[in-house]
């Protein structure tokens, strides 16, 4: 299992239509198959910062993600509602370990 955290800040002005394309492209996500959940937060104290969180079940899983279509389209569609460029950390989960690898 290899999970993605996605720090993502965005325009004040944005952020209603980031969730929108957000949304869109996380229900699109949880039907591929190599992805295991796909979570959408929005920081609390601070609407305009989101986290992704990824979890992929296979190592090249990732790459697959980046090649859907839904995948491009919400790139396309928020790189000018950012703030800052996004960022993202990789993680390897402890328990429970049964990806396999």
């Amino acid at each position: 299992m290899l999970v993605v955290h996605v720090h993502v800040q965005v325009k004040t002005e944005c952020v209603e239509a980031f969730k929108a394309a957000t949304v869109a492209n996380a229900q699109a996500s949880v039907r591929e198959p190599g992805i295991a959940r796909f979570d959408v937060v929005q920081q609390a104290d601070d609407p305009t910062r989101f986290v992704l969180v990824e979890a992929y079940r296979t190592a090249d899983a990732p790459a697959k993600h980046k090649e859907t279509a839904h995948y491009a389209a919400w790139r396309d569609t928020v790189a000018p509602m950012m703030a800052a460029p996004r960022t993202s950390v990789k993680f390897g989960n402890v328990f429970p370990d049964d990806a396999g690898w």
